[in-house]
Order: structure tokens, then C-alpha cells, then sequence
């Protein structure tokens, strides 16, 4: 049963996040949706420590062309997980493999960032009827075991003391907000509204558990990992930015061999957060790939 979305928090910027927004009853997890726009869908799933708002400047953008779909992921953003919710990406996966099913979602293209990539990239495994296409930005989607620039971040942010200073000082936000933009600096606003939704210690404590499953989850990448083969018939699209601190040209690298039919664009000089410190390039890449691969068809 889905209603309209809760009332607007008082910290909201509208103005910069003017869309239609709804709020669904999944398993006991209150998901809350941007669901704006006409025309093909696009589900945007975003990563950590962010929600549906990183997504703003792509909607604003593509919203007269394309339904963007934009759930933020359970515990983030203005979704509420119920008590004793997990966080791990398999949990994250199965009730947003129900949201797709409640929305009835048909020819979709997955657009996915971060842990929105093997997230979205699980679903599409599950659900391959329902997608049409993929178009990724600086993810990853298999395990990363042995890899010292992962094992490292994932051992700091998502260990006890960063598990401490997360739910204490909101560590994940302050950091990753900041280094995530390249080509601009973000505004005090926009800064609210990625500190503001994750207003106390337990809400807070979510970002630093996806941190620790970067290495804690290897079974679920490694699942995921499984199943790219079986995705390589589909359209693919890998926007990349260079600045990143996560994602390098080795992920780059090895996209192009899980995805050797995929079309690449760079965006030179963006960071982390790609699809708001580049909204307008990024919006653009995906709309002309969209409309150059992808034949007009009935969403159902």
C-alpha cells in the first residue's frame, strides 16, 4: 500500500528538491520515493552516505523525458527501517526487489552509484524482465578481498571507532559529502540536507554498516559477481569520474571487461558523488545514450 510521502521536515530544501514524492509500506520499512516525471523509467539508486537528493540536479534534468524513480535506500535519507533492521546489502536488496514489484516497474534502466550498483545489479539478476538497460556510475559489484584500498576504508569507517565517531559526530557525512564534489564545492544548504536525515546516533550508525559490508558482504558481491555475465546482452553505460577517491581506473578497467559492449564517458574532474557534482553532464551522457541505444517502448 503506498500513500503520500510523510510531511515535509522542516530542514527540507523544496526549492532545490521540488518532486513528487511518495512513501511505501514494504515489509515492515516505510520506503520513501521520489517518483517524478513521463516516459521511460529510470531508477537512480544512490549510495553511502547519501540519499534520493544526490539525485536532484539529474531528475530536474530528465523529469520532461524519463519517469526517474528514486527510492532512498532503507535507513538513509527520509526511508525508516523498522527495529533490528540489519543494513547489509542483501537486506537493502530484498525490499527494494518488493518496491520494483509494488510499482510494477517495466523496462527499466538501472542508474546506480556506489552501493546502488551491486544493490541494483542484484535486482536486475532477480528481476531481468523488468530491466531494459544499465547505466553505471564509479561502482563496483564483486568482491574485494585483498584489495588494500578497500580492506583499509572499510576497516576505519565501518570498525568500532568508526562506528564510534559516525553516531557521535555524523564522521561519514562530514567526510565523504565534502571530498565527493571536485568540480564545485557544495553549499550550506545542500550540506544540511545530507547531514539532517540522519539526525541520531542509530540513524548514523547506517552509514558506517555499509561501510564495513564493502569487506563484511564479500558473499553477496560475490553472488552479484556471478551474475554480470548473464547481464552483458543488455545496454550498459559507465559514466565515470576520475577524481574519485573510491573508485579508480582499475574499476573502470574491470567494468569494461564485465561489460565489454558498455559505452563510457568520462567526466573529467568530478568526484565520488558524480551525479551531483556533474548533474548536468551526467544528465546529458544518459539521456543521448538512452535515446541512441534504446528503441521507444511501452513502459509496461
Amino acid at each position: 500500500m503506498s500513500q503520500p510521502a510523510a510531511p515535509t521536515p522542516p530542514w527540507l530544501d523544496t526549492d532545490g528538491y521540488p518532486f513528487r514524492r511518495t512513501v511505501h509500506d514494504v515489509g515492515g520499512h516505510r520506503v520513501h520515493t521520489v517518483d517524478h516525471g513521463d516516459g521511460p523509467t529510470l531508477l537512480l539508486l544512490h549510495g553511502n552516505p547519501t540519499w534520493s537528493y544526490a539525485w536532484r540536479g539529474v531528475v530536474a534534468r530528465l523529469g520532461d523525458r524519463f519517469r526517474c524513480v528514486a527510492p532512498d535506500l532503507p535507513g538513509l535519507g527520509l526511508s525508516q527501517a523498522p527495529p533490528g533492521f540489519d543494513g547489509r546489502p542483501s537486506s537493502v536488496a530484498q525490499v527494494l526487489e518488493e518496491l520494483v514489484e509494488r510499482l510494477d516497474l517495466g523496462d527499466v534502466v538501472l542508474v546506480a552509484q556506489d552501493w546502488g550498483g551491486p544493490v541494483g545489479l542484484r535486482l536486475v539478476q532477480r528481476m531481468p524482465h523488468r530491466f531494459s538497460g544499465l547505466a553505471l556510475g564509479n561502482t563496483w559489484a564483486w568482491p574485494v578481498t585483498g584489495d588494500r584500498h578497500f580492506e583499509r576504508f572499510s576497516a576505519l569507517v565501518g570498525g568500532p571507532v568508526g562506528l564510534a565517531l559516525a553516531r557521535r559526530a555524523n564522521l561519514v557525512v562530514r567526510v565523504m559529502v565534502p571530498l565527493g564534489h571536485r568540480l564545485r564545492r557544495p553549499t550550506r544548504t545542500e550540506v544540511r540536507q545530507y547531514r539532517s536525515p540522519l539526525g541520531t546516533p542509530e540513524r548514523r550508525a547506517a552509514t558506517s554498516t555499509l561501510a564495513r559490508e564493502i569487506t563484511g558482504s564479500a558473499a553477496f558481491l560475490a553472488e552479484v559477481e556471478q551474475g554480470l555475465p548473464a547481464l552483458r546482452h543488455l545496454p550498459a553505460l559507465l559514466l565515470w569520474a576520475d577524481r574519485d577517491i573510491a573508485f579508480r581506473g582499475a574499476e573502470l578497467e574491470r567494468w569494461q571487461r564485465e561489460l565489454p559492449g558498455a559505452a563510457v564517458v568520462p567526466l573529467p574532474g568530478a568526484g565520488h558523488l558524480l551525479q551531483s557534482d556533474a548533474p548536468a553532464a551526467f544528465a546529458d551522457a544518459l539521456a543521448a545514450w538512452h535515446g541512441a541505444t534504446l528503441p521507444a517502448r511501452d513502459p509496461r
